[in-house]
């Protein structure tokens, strides 16, 4: 079987979901109201013997379905690569589902329904279904590359030009036949009686069309660019796909992105995943609801709290701003709670001990809890900051830094966080040696961005903040 049928693949990810989310909420359903000896009030209000139209489970339903079509038509997870990663495949359906559970939850809130549907069957639900569906991704992935690797549904390649470029990428489909790319052999001019060159480039066309081939990869750095164009003008004409190689190999980055200004096709080799619109919405999102959750049901407490024993423990304003910079380096007002004496410029200077004596009892306490942190969440809330990102430093710390460790600029890419992936693992403070890793992290922070790795920060950061964190200080 060749790739024809490949089209075919993305119908039955499409439906094997759908089938594994009606039936994660069937079994939550009956989990919950007939297997575990539910009361009879809850057996009489949820009874399907009553009826489809007069059970309130049939609308819940109902609109699980619609908002899961209405995502995948949003984020598109079924357009997957030979070459996708298992982990990318998985990380994107995850989203997805939080995003489900949160939209989901949230018409049920504002149209007052929580009271009416079972909390313990909708989280069972997500639970059953974020399982069964993991698992029918692997099986999935697995046996479609495990059909590939035994020769069906492969793709017919030629390479046009060749040379070192071309021969990798020859070793490439040799040594992956799993992923079903079938490599017929190369065209090249100058290199005739080289090892599977079949034809000089006036021999393609022909050999294309007879032999059915898919894929037409030229490599740039061997072919003139007349002779580009042309066979582009070819392949639209026949429907055949022509992917473009040309060598990056030298860069460090693999953060490549193709951006088109009018007809000029430009490279962006330094582009992270939040460029994209989408995932900047996505996560901004998240940041308003955080914050304003906190704000809300939180601050309205703490905040007061705090403020009594900073106002017992020592005179001076409750709260502390000192300017940072934000995305793009642009400088904002950073807002934490004072946890020194009050001097004329002590509060400038940077804390490199545990011992510091401007450092007050309170605010010790703040800082080893991280309390001292909080009101960063107001940042976050105006857009200043995210829950996650990395952390914000003063300038005075920019300008010594600046100068003495590697790209150390790049981690303002993003905007800063209140946590980030280099506080969970242990790199606090302004010492020297933890700067440089400090910085490795943000970075690699910034090219691998998705909402699983925010989700897991927050839930270490939780975790290390219980725990206590000796580097706090």
């Amino acid at each position: 079987m060749s790739s024809r049928y490949s089209q075919y693949i993305k119908y039955i990810h499409a439906i094997g979901d759908l089938l594994i989310l009606n039936l994660s909420f069937a079994a939550a359903f009956l989990l919950k109201f007939r297997v575990f000896n539910p009361s009879q009030e809850d057996y009489d209000r949820f009874n399907f013997t009553e009826g489809l139209l007069g059970n309130p489970y049939f609308y819940s339903i109902i609109l699980f379905n619609i908002a899961w079509i209405v995502l995948v038509i949003l984020f598109k997870p079924y357009k997957i690569s030979r070459i996708s990663r298992l982990v990318t495949v998985l990380r994107n359906h995850l989203t997805i589902i939080i995003i489900h559970l949160l939209g989901v939850a949230a018409f049920w809130f504002l149209l007052k329904s929580q009271a009416i549907y079972s909390r313990e069957q909708f989280f069972t639900s997500y639970l059953i279904f974020t399982i069964l569906l993991f698992s029918w991704k692997i099986v999935f992935h697995y046996l479609l590359r495990a059909y590939r690797k035994q020769g069906f549904n492969f793709r017919r390649v030629v390479v046009v030009g060749y040379g070192d470029l071309s021969v990798e990428l020859q070793n490439y489909f040799s040594s992956h036949p799993e992923f079903g790319f079938k490599l017929l052999g190369f065209f090249d001019n100058e290199n005739s009686g080289k090892n599977r060159i079949i034809g000089n480039y006036n021999d393609i066309e022909s050999y294309v069309l007879e032999n059915e081939i898919d894929d037409i990869y030229c490599c740039l750095p061997y072919v003139e660019h007349s002779y580009v164009k042309k066979l582009i003008d070819f392949a639209d004409d026949n429907l055949i796909k022509v992917k473009l190689l040309t060598d990056f190999r030298g860069f460090s980055s693999k953060s490549i992105t193709l951006e088109r200004y009018d007809a000029i096709p430009i490279l962006n080799v330094s582009s992270t995943p939040l460029d994209e619109n989408k995932n900047m919405a996505i996560k901004r999102t998240f940041d308003v609801l955080f914050s304003s959750v906190l704000i809300l049901l939180v601050f309205s407490w703490l905040f007061p709290l705090i403020a009594l024993f900073i106002k017992l423990d020592s005179k001076g304003a409750v709260f502390f701003k000192q300017m940072r910079r934000g995305k793009d380096g642009k400088e904002f007002g950073c807002y934490k709670f004072r946890s020194m004496y009050i001097s004329d410029n002590d509060e400038f200077k940077l804390v490199n001990s545990k011992n510091d004596s401007r450092i007050t009892k309170v605010g010790a306490f703040l800082r080893k809890t991280s309390l001292d942190e909080l009101p960063q969440f107001l940042n976050v809330f105006l857009g200043q900051m995210a829950v996650v990102g990395p952390r914000p430093h003063a300038l005075e710390v920019d300008k010594v830094f600046k100068r003495e460790v590697d790209k150390y600029m790049t981690r303002y890419i993003i905007k800063p966080g209140i946590t980030g992936l280099a506080q969970i693992k242990g790199f606090r403070g302004n010492d020297e040696v933890f700067m440089q890793p400090r910085v490795k992290l943000d970075r690699f922070y910034s090219k691998k961005w998705s909402m699983v790795l925010d989700f897991k920060i927050i839930f270490l950061t939780m975790s290390t903040l219980m725990k206590g964190d000796e580097n706090a200080y």
